[in-house]
């Protein structure tokens, strides 16, 4: 597979075999070393029915299932053009979420320690059940599912301002509680507001560097302040969402004379029954999501406040992992499209009007986890921005959850985090080892190529004073 660089941190992957498009990487070499896998899920991606424009892949790809992590890829609603589960992937809607405190390091140090141990306790995480709201019955759920924060806000839990801050104001409109199967119903009762296990977290931050001071002013970051970011998704719920709609896509592409390189990438068209089911279990994951990090925002708040008096306000919360119709111009003409963001971020661009009124003139905030010890990093959207105005979504593994545990001990590395200055509460050595910073490329270089492709501008750079992990 050749990779044809065509500027600074573009490269093509020209059309070949059964490759309706091209594909388009925006990365480094550097970046790209490890990710001849991934590569190959970009050309594969480009042979789905309807897809226009390119196979895009972000500076942080890596292997995923069917799509890479990373990947964006835009079909045509009204020319055959398909949805893929495989090209939102199994935590549906998976995101992050950026609070900020009305205080900075020197006022929190004091309490630091008693709001770690805080967040410790009242931080529901792990693989299994538990959160820190049980719905009263399916009846419940289903209004959480049609409802997403906007739900848990009206229930107290929350201010409306959240809502403005949040992508959607909160809740996907189109939800379909009906395609929800009784499985994923299950899974997701006992999990409402908790983190889960794997990459996700809640890590108290301060703000190092501010680049962009017009969008920190807007956003409501500044230099030296407390931050708190949540990174979950919507645990078993989503997965299993995925894991049903997949099996149902791969019943039926025959019908619908689709054939893919890889049965991961299993679609149908979008106005096909299988693809309208799809889409509306995916969107009630998606207000799930949005609930779930909504509810860890007031425990987080709750624990700031008794531990320290300190008050935690919204930023901003947007998914990584989504499937949505939008109206972009492509070949001289709008279209109407499904776009597929798989480990990318959408990133929309001053004066878009899906913006808040006090955001628009700065462009949409993005928010990128970095990892434990590192540091994470606030964009924005651009004008021009490319790849249907997407970018990155985090540093994007390099390492295999296998490996990196072999390659140091939970013991040593949460000693080495203290050395550095983060307090660290993990659930389980493994689960900490599993993220240690070296599983992962260099977040300040995927966010620099990011930059330099024209995808994005930093706004500000983020680093970790405490972490709670699964």
């Amino acid at each position: 597979m050749e990779l044809l660089e065509e500027t600074p941190h573009r490269f093509r992957i020209e059309r070949h075999g059964d490759m309706r498009v091209p594909g388009v990487v925006f990365a480094s070499r550097a970046l790209l070393s490890d990710a001849q896998q991934a590569l190959g899920q970009v050309v594969s991606v480009a042979t789905l029915p309807g897809i226009v424009d390119a196979s895009y892949a972000m500076p942080d790809i890596h292997w995923g299932y069917g799509f890479p992590i990373g990947g964006v890829a835009a079909t045509d609603v009204d020319d055959g053009g398909v949805v893929s589960p495989g090209g939102v992937g199994f935590d549906i809607s998976c995101g992050v979420r950026l609070l900020a405190a009305d205080c900075d390091r020197d006022q929190l140090r004091p309490a630091l320690d008693a709001v770690m141990d805080g967040l410790d306790r009242a931080i529901p995480r792990g693989a299994g059940p538990g959160g820190v709201w049980r719905p009263g019955g399916p009846g419940e759920l289903e209004r959480v599912l049609e409802g997403g924060a906007r739900y848990a806000v009206e229930q107290g839990h929350g201010e409306e301002r959240d809502l403005a801050r949040c992508e959607d104001r909160g809740a996907v409109g189109d939800a379909e509680v009906g395609q929800v199967g009784g499985r994923a119903r299950e899974r997701g009762l006992g999990q409402v507001g908790s983190l889960g296990s794997a990459n996700h977290f809640l890590e108290v931050q301060q703000v190092a560097e501010v680049y962009d001071q017009a969008a920190a002013d807007a956003f409501g970051i500044a230099r030296g302040q407390i931050t708190v970011m949540i990174h979950c998704g919507s645990r078993g719920l989503g997965h299993q969402i995925c894991t049903d709609h997949v099996r149902a896509m791969d019943r039926a592409m025959t019908r619908y004379g689709i054939a893919v390189p890889d049965r991961q990438l299993a679609c149908t068209p979008v106005t096909s029954p299988e693809g309208q089911a799809y889409l509306g279990a995916m969107a009630a994951a998606a207000n799930y999501g949005r609930a779930n990090r909504q509810l860890l925002t007031e425990a987080a708040r709750r624990v700031f406040r008794r531990a320290a008096s300190v008050r935690l306000s919204l930023v901003y919360d947007v998914s990584h992992n989504l499937a949505k119709l939008e109206t972009h111009e492509v070949g001289g003409r709008r279209r109407r499209l499904c776009v597929h963001r798989k480990g990318a971020t959408r990133a929309f661009p001053p004066g878009h009007r899906e913006l808040p009124e006090d955001l628009r003139d700065q462009g949409q905030p993005v928010l990128i986890p970095g990892t434990m010890g590192t540091a994470s990093y606030v964009l924005a959207g651009v004008a021009q921005g490319g790849a249907f105005f997407s970018t990155c979504h985090g540093a994007g593994r390099r390492m295999s959850r296998h490996q990196a545990a072999r390659s140091i001990t939970g013991r040593e590395l949460r000693a080495r985090l203290e050395r550095d200055g983060i307090a660290a509460r993990p659930l389980s050595w493994r689960g900490l080892t599993e993220e240690a910073p070296e599983a992962y490329k260099d977040v300040g270089e995927v966010v620099a190529a990011s930059e330099s492709a024209g995808l994005c501008r930093i706004v500000a750079r983020l680093v970790p004073l405490g972490v709670v992990k699964g």
